[in-house]
């Protein structure tokens, strides 16, 4: 173990309760205890991975948030005995590992509630409404504070909570942490006055308009997080420890506008004058731990950072805090392990917590210990398999259902919470297969038929692996997707597969009777009825350095990748310039809002000119034409255009029998669509 990360294996304690180390996992839906948006049970899914965890050398683990009210069925959480009953019984496996077991219980969501576009047709019309209620009563579901919109939909808009019903919920809290004291759990954190969640919502006055005991001064806004640390410890003694998971400051400007880090703002949440008041008030009440960030579902890339949000991005807020309280304070958001060990050894910080990167690689703290960072499989923070909720102008949350149920999934490690779908297993005839590219799908299939007993061949036609993922992580804000296809590299030649470089394969006739895996990506879509098109820069070879740009950059096509070179362009001091023909940006399914939002809001902070609903006319010497949605046609001036217009399949070889496509020469996705369709290959293979 190197010196510097020392610190990070010292014990402590909260209450009475001493933890191993200052590792802790934070919570992610999806990997419950109890179930997830299903009928209460105990969950040997989200066991298995807590239990990974546990035994990698984390000293703290909290499985996903338990609502005490399920927003499916309308269950309560304390009324199944025979889960806890399984949960002690699981217990012992957790504690051998020396870890602790803290579980999360939530109120739910409120006005954050990821509404979809089914729920919009359950609740606007009033028969189908009334049938789905006993299943799904989203009235109930999104109630909050005072009413307010709903952060995805204008169409299910958040009522008042009655007092009866904020008084059931604290009954059924301590019900919850009751049991789960009884089923030997070490300690419960409550979710949370954090990210806009509901508890979180009575506290913030832009949306709690109150004027009962439960709104108007500070003491009665957070009334609701007090009245059930109060309760929880009436109910199961003041040594039974309750962390909160706590936003320090919500960063926040309005309904669905957050605010930027570094922007100058008007805060209408929480801010460091309250949040000073605030953990004094909450620890007196009774808490034992702040598990912090900051926050809300409005500025939501604060709790859930896309890889543009700067590394440590909440630790300076995080420290501030510790000031003004005397029980241990946890800080989390795109944590270095080495920053946060020196911050803890000076005393400033008392723990570190991790979330995602688990779900990338369960085992990277032991592999931290051991001195092998180079083979900790990185989280590339894009959301695509943990927390793809998106949205856009015009949608609700896009998401598929099975994302919905189905959260923690791993855009890069395939396996995943999907164990059962997606899992080596040793072949008793080893096929030596043909892999056509040596990108990451390529690499992925090759890794896994080489783990399989198989024998992969790699020909890649260029002098390097990595295809397509060279230029989409060329961008200076993406070190972990370099971190990434470094790490596949590496995989490469720790499993000794064979590789082919600079050969290039114009047709299969050499390898008649093997399996053939085509992995040859795709090619970019040119806009050749575009006048002058031929003066354009595509993408790709503007991010793999062919072509000069000038000041001012014309970007033709404002999905993600769009997005991202303008991003790049305006931190390299360039003038970009985005032309989009469907009215808003990143209107793809798939990119969660976290992301998506933080570029919409940074290009309008930023002022980067951004034309809508716009179809490019003509390209010419030093301006392009545009057409916008009434047929008018204006011209833009600029000094160099890039095409970013998508892309189409080009395989070099159709599918058939023994011959298999994977990646964007299939379809064309993300990430998580290429190696998730890599696995399934070497499986179908292995077969």
């Amino acid at each position: 173990m190197k010196k510097s990360i020392e610190p990070l294996f010292t014990p402590w304690k909260i209450g009475d309760c001493e933890i191993k180390n200052r590792i802790v996992l934070t919570s992610m839906g999806g990997t419950n205890l109890l179930g997830w948006m299903e009928k209460n049970h105990f969950d040997e899914a989200g066991a298995r991975f807590i239990l990974e965890v546990a035994k990698n050398n984390v000293g703290l683990v909290l499985p996903g948030c338990q609502p005490v009210y399920n927003p499916m069925l309308g269950q309560w959480l304390y009324k199944n005995n025979k889960m806890y009953d399984d949960l002690k019984e699981w217990i012992p496996k957790l504690h051998k590992t020396g870890a602790k077991l803290f579980v999360q219980l939530t109120a739910g969501f409120g006005r954050s509630f990821t509404v979809s576009a089914m729920m919009e047709k359950l609740y606007t019309n009033k028969f189908l409404r009334a049938l789905s209620k006993p299943i799904m009563d989203l009235d109930k579901i999104t109630a909050s504070a005072s009413p307010a919109p709903n952060r995805w939909s204008d169409k299910i808009p958040s009522r008042e909570m009655t007092v009866p019903e904020i008084e059931e919920f604290v009954r059924a809290f301590a019900a919850c942490a009751k049991k789960l004291k009884d089923a030997g759990v070490d300690g419960v954190e409550i979710h949370a006055v954090h990210e806009g969640y509901l508890l979180d919502q009575f506290t913030l006055k832009y949306v709690n308009k109150r004027t009962d005991k439960y709104g108007g001064s500070l003491e009665n806004r957070y009334r609701f997080a007090t009245d059930i640390v109060k309760a929880i410890k009436a109910e199961c003694g003041a040594d039974f420890p309750v962390s909160l998971r706590y936003s320090v400051v919500s960063k926040t400007k309005g309904f669905r506008q957050g605010a930027l880090p570094g922007e100058e703002y008007e805060e209408v949440g929480r801010d460091m004058l309250e949040s000073e008041q605030a953990v004094k008030l909450l620890e007196e009440a009774g808490y034992d731990m702040f598990n912090c960030d900051n926050g809300t579902y409005d500025a939501w890339y604060w709790a859930h950072p896309p890889i543009y949000m700067p590394e440590n991005c909440n630790l300076e807020d995080v420290e501030h805090i510790k000031k003004f309280c005397h029980v241990p304070v946890v800080c989390a958001g795109r944590m270095d392990p080495e920053v946060a060990a020196k911050e803890i050894a000076e005393g400033r910080l008392d723990a570190v917590g991790f979330a995602r990167r688990f779900l990338a690689d369960p085992a990277w703290v032991t592999k931290l210990i051991e001195g092998r960072e180079d083979d900790i499989r990185p989280c590339i923070l894009c959301h695509n398999g943990c927390f793809n909720m998106c949205h856009y102008k015009g949608v609700p949350n896009d998401q598929d259902l099975g994302d919905s149920l189905h959260l923690a999934r791993c855009a890069v490690n395939a396996e995943m919470m999907q164990w059962n779908k997606h899992y080596v297993k040793k072949t008793t005839s080893p096929k030596e297969v043909a892999i056509i590219g040596g990108g990451i799908g390529g690499m992925e299939v090759a890794r896994v038929l080489k783990l399989q007993g198989n024998r992969p061949v790699i020909y890649e036609k260029s002098d390097r692996l990595g295809g397509t993922f060279i230029a989409a992580s060329a961008e200076s804000y993406k070190g972990k997707l370099r971190e990434l296809l470094d790490w596949y590299i590496l995989q490469m030649k720790k499993l000794n597969i064979e590789i082919h470089l600079n050969t290039e394969i114009k047709d299969l006739s050499q390898f008649k009777g093997k399996d053939v895996v085509i992995a040859t990506g795709a090619k970019p879509r040119l806009l050749k009825s575009v006048k002058g098109y031929e003066k354009m820069i595509e993408a790709c070879d503007f991010l793999r350095g062919k072509g000069e740009i000038g000041e001012t950059v014309a970007i033709i096509g404002g999905g993600l990748t769009g997005c991202e070179i303008a991003y790049e362009l305006a931190l390299l001091g360039k003038k970009p310039i985005i032309v989009e023909m469907k009215d808003d940006l990143i209107a793809q399914k798939g990119v969660c809002l976290a992301n998506s939002s933080y570029l919409r809001e940074w290009f309008d902070l930023n002022k980067v000119p951004v034309y809508l609903e716009t179809a490019l006319s003509e390209v010419k010497d030093g301006a392009i034409v545009c057409t916008d949605k009434d047929g008018k046609t204006f011209e833009v001036a600029c000094d160099s255009v890039i095409s970013s217009a998508g892309y189409v399949p080009a395989p070099l070889a159709d599918g058939g029998k023994g011959v298999y496509l994977v990646g964007d020469c299939l379809n064309v996705g993300n990430l998580r669509t290429v190696i998730w369709r890599a696995y399934e290959v070497a499986m179908q293979i292995n077969d």
